[in-house]
């Protein structure tokens, strides 16, 4: 496994996800908590031959959930919201 792949773990795929893809071009990716922006804009320039324009992160915090009488929290997560030049895409982004 590249150092790209510890960086980008997957596509998250959603709806308003695919309205953003659709309508600005941008991609929406699960990123490693620790990643940067400018590691996040170098992966996927690797991985996906494309040309980054932008790279917005936003660290989600964990939901809390209980079992029983016990309660805890999901972990927190980080999302890399990617925008990549016009005309560009990534292949097999969100194809089932």
């Amino acid at each position: 496994m590249s150092v790209y792949h510890s960086i980008i773990r997957y596509p998250s795929i959603t709806e308003k996800n695919t309205a953003l893809r659709t309508a600005q071009n941008k991609f929406v990716f699960e990123v490693a908590p620790t990643a940067t922006k400018p590691q996040i804009k170098k992966a996927v320039e690797k991985l996906f031959s494309v040309t980054v324009m932008s790279v917005n992160t936003i660290v989600v915090k964990g939901k809390k959930k209980r079992q029983g009488r016990f309660a805890g929290y999901r972990p927190d997560w980080k999302k890399a919201i990617v925008t990549i030049q016009t005309g560009q895409t990534i292949a097999k982004f969100g194809e089932v």
